[in-house]
């Protein structure tokens, strides 16, 4: 007997015809009358502003809060979330907040990866099983603060269909090409904003590394990242998820956070959080130990107490380097202390940072071999 959920036809109907159109049918009208530069243009302005508006408005801004935003931003991630056709920014940030406090259980997580690939992309929304929990937004009383979050979610559907059919014949109007630019622009540009977001659920948790925590199954992939707008280092973000960077290295592909930043320099974002660093570097040591010792299954047990020993020694140096950090800044604006004081401290500091900074090339020198 099939004990399976009903089916959600709606999301099945849209899912499918979207899908025949672009796969389709997009190809053959391309074939038989061709597209221009304006076609592949607006394509990637509106892929780009779906998804930027899901991945800076709905995941990093409502669902984590990790920055506060001017009602022009939130605005325009309103109106590019329906364009997405995601749902409402507060039913995507409840059921995001649930996945992230029970991440891969599977009779909590609405999409966890445990449940297998295709129930995490797309099989947990053609079915009603979250039904129980669907209108549940008890876990979204802030956001059910923000005028503009709450005035989006009563409109939701005929701000959808306003985006998603008017953009479109807008632009073929324009153009005099209803028909290429209802596919391109509708059809096309909906399934890729579609399953380059569901990545992030599946592929996310599937495909990559692991070097900040291996307690969820969620993983960093430079090659997801770009086709998410910087959300494949997922990894990370299971374990600082408040942090408005995904991608914390200058060189990570990360265009969210890019975006974010550039709009705080425009006063059009403020508060932007960022998680200790002490927190990431001792993260990262200790999921290198980690591998380290699992590699080694104690079978060399000098080595696998050096390892031990080398990591407690990092971890103290890595305290006492952000103490004095911080002891160093309070003195700078405490007049009461000293010049010669103040000089002392800086000396103990700077002979610190060279400790640590040797410390460190030692830990990852030795680890290397292990690590990932």
């Amino acid at each position: 007997m099939d004990t399976k959920p009903p089916l959600i036809w709606l999301n099945v109907m849209i899912f499918s015809l979207s899908f025949a159109l672009a796969a389709l049918v997009a190809p053959w009208y391309g074939w038989q009358f061709g597209y221009g530069w304006e076609h592949l243009f607006w394509l990637l302005a509106c892929f780009s502003f779906c998804n930027l508006s899901i991945t800076v408005g709905y995941h990093r801004l409502w669902s984590h809060k990790a920055f506060e935003a001017h009602w022009l931003v939130r605005l325009l991630c309103a109106l590019g979330g329906a364009f997405a056709l995601q749902n409402s920014a507060l039913h995507w940030s409840s059921d995001h907040r649930v996945h992230h406090k029970f991440v891969d259980q599977n009779d909590k997580d609405p999409y966890s990866a445990k449940r297998g690939f295709w129930y995490s992309h797309i099989g947990w929304m053609l079915r009603h099983y979250n039904q129980a929990t669907y209108a549940d937004y008890t876990n979204c009383r802030d956001l059910q603060k923000d005028k503009i979050v709450m005035w989006q979610h009563k409109y939701y559907l005929p701000l959808a269909v306003t985006m998603n059919i008017g953009v479109p014949l807008l632009l073929g109007w324009w153009y005099q090409d209803i028909i290429g630019m209802v596919l391109v622009i509708g059809a096309v540009r909906l399934v890729l904003n579609h399953h380059t977001t569901f990545f992030i659920n599946s592929l996310a948790h599937i495909w990559g590394k692991q070097p900040y925590t291996d307690k969820n199954t969620a993983r960093d992939n430079g090659i997801l990242a770009f086709f998410t707008f910087g959300e494949g280092y997922h990894n990370y973000h299971h374990i600082f998820e408040n942090d408005y960077r995904n991608g914390i290295q200058w060189w990570h592909y990360d265009p969210t956070k890019w975006l974010i930043k550039a709009c705080s320099w425009l006063g059009l974002a403020k508060k932007l959080r960022v998680a200790p660093a002490i927190k990431i570097e001792k993260a990262r040591a200790e999921m290198r130990l980690k591998y380290a010792q699992a590699k080694l299954c104690h079978q060399h047990q000098r080595i696998f107490i050096h390892l031990q020993q080398e990591f407690d020694s990092f971890v103290e140096v890595l305290h006492d380097y952000y103490d004095l950090k911080k002891q160093l800044l309070e003195s700078k604006a405490n007049s009461a202390i000293q010049n010669y004081e103040r000089s002392l401290l800086k000396t103990r500091y700077q002979q610190v940072k060279i400790r640590l900074q040797e410390q460190k090339q030692r830990w990852y020198q030795l680890t290397k071999q292990y690590a990932y």
